[in-house]
């Protein structure tokens, strides 16, 4: 029997997890894309886990780079999780041109400045995962931020935010 795939997406969607912008550089080319499907795998070595759709404009160059960047969205930065979600509107030299941001001193990859905290990762290896590769990286350097702002969440198709504590 087989699971219908738009019931999956819905019970998937049930999932809360942070919004991140994954960014490279190829070819001199500065690359950008929102994603939801990161996670830690491992403190020794230190190791994270990203999922990027073959269809996806990033795909190539983030693979032929070896070399990424994960900045986790605070909840004010709806704006850039939207504009960096549209594939259609990226032009490299506009792509960073709205959004504070440096450049990775390990890797050359751009991190957006007012991101909870950045990663800088080296491709370590890749797996095939139907319509996505997964990106297994090793953390070459890391930048926490002193901002004290709730995450950015998605759950059930839509953007939410931590209720206060109380």
């Amino acid at each position: 029997m087989a699971v219908d795939p738009d019931a999956f997406r819905r019970a998937v969607g049930r999932f809360a997890t942070g919004v991140t912008v994954i960014t490279t550089v190829f070819e001199g080319q500065p690359f950008a894309i929102t994603a939801n499907s990161f996670t830690s795998v491992s403190l020794d070595p230190l190791l994270v886990l990203v999922s990027v759709g073959k269809m996806s404009r990033f795909h190539t160059p983030v693979l032929g780079a070896g070399v990424w960047g994960v900045s986790v969205l605070a909840a004010d930065m709806r704006e850039a999780s939207r504009f960096f979600a549209s594939q259609d509107r990226h032009d490299a030299q506009t792509l960073f041109e709205s959004w504070k941001h440096s450049i990775g001193a390990a890797t050359g990859v751009v991190l957006l400045t007012d991101a909870l905290a950045a990663f800088e990762c080296r491709t370590v290896l890749t797996y095939e995962g139907g319509d996505h590769t997964l990106l297994l990286g090793e953390v070459v350097a890391l930048e926490g931020s002193s901002r004290d702002a709730p995450p950015l969440l998605f759950y059930r198709g839509m953007y939410r935010e931590l209720a206060a504590d109380h």
